[in-house]
């Protein structure tokens, strides 16, 4: 069981952290037609099945962290927390423009893959208690901040690859990071449980996995490239080896578990300068 822990201070964001609201303006049908990333089809299907999760996924986090709003006490965490909900709903507006337009060109069924992810939500919605699918957010925002901070420092992640799609990802990446500790700082405040929070992670990354995994696979099929030999060389290369995302990410990932872990134990607010000039935003 969790109980309130009434403290003055529940922000543990750095004092001159500014959580921006931003409007961006994105064109992605010419890049979202063909296979934008690299040429290559699993890389493509991978990083397009990673975006049906948002819609719903981001819905999620904000009612999980605004059931407890009623409970912070903190005006620092309480702006975050505003900030938070703000960037969240804009993440679910583009990419749901995103996922209609990936759908619309290639001819993919929406409605099937996004089955298991929908049923998933109801059935949480309805039976898991509030601090637990606060700690199922806090796991998957941990999640988004690792792959967006290995997105961020690796300039390379998307060379010879659709330049507008991938704006759309620095973008997300920038924001991720700007709003990492919110969740955490708000679960901190509410419940705390360590416990909890390792099995949420455990959860919610086989979870996240098993959607992206599954979606790339009928995208891969729909495509006609499930069964050459490239999309599976392609596709160990891109997890395992080179670049090894889901390599680079364990020892992060692993962090989460340590009992003195906080988000911002990592201080990269030097990404979010450095890519903040390459967002299109809208006038």
């Amino acid at each position: 069981m969790c109980y309130i822990r009434r403290m003055k201070k529940q922000s543990k964001s750095p004092e001159k952290l500014n959580i921006k609201i931003r409007k961006p303006n994105f064109e992605l049908e010419e890049d979202l037609a063909h296979d934008w990333y690299d040429g290559s089809a699993f890389k493509t299907a991978f990083e397009n099945a990673f975006s049906l999760l948002f819609p719903l996924g981001e819905k999620s986090f904000i009612e999980s962290v605004k059931y407890f709003q009623k409970e912070i006490k903190d005006p620092k965490l309480l702006d975050e927390m505003s900030s938070f909900y703000a960037q969240e709903s804009v993440h679910r507006k583009e990419h749901q423009k995103y996922n209609d337009l990936v759908c619309k060109l290639r001819d993919y069924d929406m409605e099937l893959l996004n089955k298991p992810q929908v049923k998933r939500y109801e059935w949480a919605k309805t039976t898991l208690p509030p601090e637990r699918r606060l700690a199922g957010t806090v796991a998957a925002e941990h999640l988004t901040a690792i792959l967006a901070d290995d997105l961020l420092r690796n300039k390379d992640h998307f060379t010879n690859s659709g330049k507008h799609v991938a704006k759309l990802w620095y973008w997300h990446a920038l924001e991720e990071t700007e709003h990492k500790a919110v969740a955490f700082d708000v679960y901190a405040a509410v419940c705390g449980s360590i416990k909890i929070r390792r099995r949420a992670l455990l959860f919610a990354t086989h979870f996240i996995m098993k959607d992206v995994l599954r979606s790339t696979v009928l995208m891969l099929k729909q495509d006609g490239q499930l069964w050459k030999i490239r999309t599976w060389v392609d596709a160990v290369n891109f997890l395992f080896i080179k670049p090894g995302i889901l390599r680079r990410a364990f020892i992060p990932w692993l962090q989460f578990l340590r009992k003195d872990f906080h988000p911002w134990k990592k201080d990269n607010r030097d990404v979010i300068s450095e890519w903040e000039s390459s967002i299109p935003i809208k006038n």
